[in-house]
């Protein structure tokens, strides 16, 4: 499973930062977001970036750093302390609740900010992020994307930072999508070293079906090395006159290996109102305080008839 490349001894330091880009405006969720960030919309009672957190948290990461824009302040308030909130519920003995409001941001996690200034993609604001990550490897969550392992099994940033441990390079999550769909996502094709890993040889940004060199597409899950940012400061823009960080990946698998991992999981988009719908629908059913009853309701409606 080993890469005939010899990564830089800096790839194979622990990944400790993961950085969370936010200042998107969502515009797909109009009129719900034009005062509200998209990633504090709630699938059941947790706003879909605290989803990601929680996955960055549970793979052993605990700097998170957030690329913000304007009007995203309810992000950093919701990771921030409430003192006020917390001593309401410390007076009133609601220790479930404050318990609930304080694992939030656990105390030994750290949390900063930086903004993008101008939407110019994606890899412009993992850009952003460089002064506070450096040199070293780092994690890239897009909440949009809301992933969950198996049953019991590893969150899917777990599972890529194992990959990772054992291979030392890039670790992209992808998945297998419908010829039809190719064109709303990053291809990869490449040379299978095992079934879930793929040693990457080729990166294209939204390719036409017919050019797609496969059906591998990349989620919202990266573990970059951090020779990213000098591709993705050297790049012209690319789709959509942004500065993608599917090229800057396409160029630095040029010099140094990028694997593809097929995750074991779940992704949802919630960045599309069906995936946002599909999400709320089974993370309520699974979700222990209303699952049951959620389920009971749901066999009581006359779908049949819809």
């Amino acid at each position: 499973m080993h890469s005939s490349f010899a990564p830089s001894s800096a790839l194979f330091a622990p990944i400790r930062k993961a950085v969370f880009p936010v200042a998107g405006l969502g515009t797909r969720f109009l009129p719900a977001t034009k005062a509200a960030p998209k990633e504090m919309l709630n699938v059941v009672d947790k706003p879909i970036i605290q989803y990601a957190v929680e996955e960055a948290y549970a793979a052993g990461i605990r700097h998170m750093v957030f690329v913000t824009g304007r009007s995203k302040r309810a992000i950093e308030d919701h990771f921030d302390t409430a003192y006020e909130l917390e001593s309401e519920l410390e007076s009133a003995g609601k220790n479930a609740l404050l318990e609930v409001v304080r694992s939030v941001k656990p105390e030994d996690m750290v949390v900063t900010y930086v903004r993008q200034p101008r939407a110019l993609g994606l890899g412009h604001a993992v850009l952003c992020a460089e002064p506070l990550v450096g040199a070293q490897p780092f994690a890239v969550l897009l909440a949009d994307d809301l992933m969950t392992g198996m049953a019991g099994g590893p969150n899917v940033l777990t599972q890529m930072v194992k990959a990772y441990e054992q291979t030392g390079a890039s670790i992209l999550a992808v998945q297998e999508v419908p010829e039809a769909h190719v064109s709303r996502y990053g291809i990869v094709a490449g040379n299978a070293l095992d079934g879930q890993t793929t040693k990457v040889e080729r990166i294209v940004e939204k390719p036409k079906p017919a050019e797609a060199p496969s059906r591998l597409a990349v989620a919202g899950r990266y573990i970059l090395s951090g020779n990213i940012f000098d591709e993705i400061r050297n790049l012209p823009k690319g789709v959509g006159g942004e500065i993608q960080l599917t090229d800057a990946i396409a160029s630095l698998l040029k010099k140094e290996p990028v694997h593809a991992f097929a995750y074991e999981g779940k992704r949802y988009d919630c960045g599309s109102k069906e995936g946002f719908l599909q999400a709320t629908v089974e993370m309520a059913l699974q979700h222990p305080q209303v699952g049951d009853f959620f389920r009971s309701y749901l066999k009581e409606l006359p779908i049949s008839d819809l």
